[in-house]
């Protein structure tokens, strides 16, 4: 037995059928889950502001705020838009399942339900959410610029990096409040069907230096970005002068300009660790030993450009 125990997974069970919420709490609780239950969604609203569940079991259909709606409301709230909905109702139509997709959630069971389908579904789901749930972590650390957003354009995450750089240019909050205009969700949307004419890199609008980079689809409505602060006007030609790559004379240029470190890091959407390997090579290539002697040289150049 393991010195810390196992954390119970917690699901939110969305029904006014006493009949489903008895079959499911039983057969929930019979796996080790902790169950919470709720007759219809602002009942469901209500429960999640006080704790966050593991998994959303939801009826489609209920009186008042149906299931498509409830759905939609959660996914609203950024502490839920990694929790798994798994949506239960006996209208099996393409149409219902896809507007219960469209909403939000995972997948689709029609009732009456097979208590071991539905356990079956549930352990999927779950493991996945762990996945993404891992991975994002670890970019949370990885000193990256990455933002992920939906179809709607909102953006549904983004790295702590991410975000400070989206307050400076937008103010505080931005990462929960920008919504990407129409064009670069245009954009958007040609990039992910991989449209051969598309760029792979666009301009917010009014923020010209702020530069989105398509890295990938996250899941059916969550697409990857890259964020990077990009200058406005090309570095000095240090690269053909002294031997270095194009990256590396972006680098230097900016050290030049007397930026940190840090600040470099955020200008070319790179991380720290990334510009000190750089500025290692760079030193080696100018034979020098440190930042300020590297400047010179490079202060030299540009004046002699000029």
């Amino acid at each position: 037995m393991s010195i810390e125990a196992r954390k119970r997974d917690v699901a939110l069970v969305v029904d006014d059928s006493p009949e489903t919420l008895r079959l499911l709490t039983d057969a929930l609780d019979g796996v080790g889950m902790t169950v919470m239950v709720a007759l219809d969604g602002a009942a469901a609203m209500r429960i999640v502001d006080q704790i966050t569940p593991d998994i959303i079991l939801l009826d489609a259909v209920m009186p008042g705020m149906d299931g498509f709606e409830t759905c939609r409301r959660l996914k609203r709230d950024a502490g839920l838009s990694n929790v798994p909905v798994i949506f239960m109702t006996g209208l099996a139509e393409t149409e219902h399942i896809v507007r219960g997709l469209d909403a939000g959630g995972v997948d689709y069971v029609t009732k009456p339900i097979v208590v071991e389908e539905m356990l079956a579904r549930i352990r999927v789901h779950l493991a996945n959410a762990r996945m993404t749930q891992s991975a994002r972590a670890a970019l949370d650390v990885s000193g990256r610029f990455l933002l992920a957003v939906g179809r709607d354009g909102r953006i549904i995450w983004a790295t702590p990096q991410a975000q400070k750089l989206l307050s400076d240019s937008f103010g505080p909050g931005a990462a929960e409040d920008v919504v990407l205009p129409e064009p670069l969700r245009q954009w958007l949307e040609q990039a992910q069907e991989g449209n051969g004419g598309t760029k792979t890199a666009a301009a917010i609008p009014d923020h010209p230096e702020l530069k989105l980079h398509y890295m990938g689809s996250a899941g059916t409505n969550e697409f990857l970005l890259r964020l990077a602060k990009e200058q406005t006007s090309a570095p000095p030609a240090f690269s053909s002068e002294f031997g270095l790559t194009t990256r590396e004379g972006e680098v230097l240029s900016w050290l030049s300009k007397g930026k940190t470190n840090r600040d470099i890091a955020q200008i070319l959407g790179l991380s720290p660790r990334t510009i000190d390997k750089h500025l290692e090579q760079i030193y080696a290539k100018l034979g020098v030993e440190n930042r300020t002697a590297a400047a010179a040289i490079a202060t030299g150049a540009a004046r002699r450009e000029t």
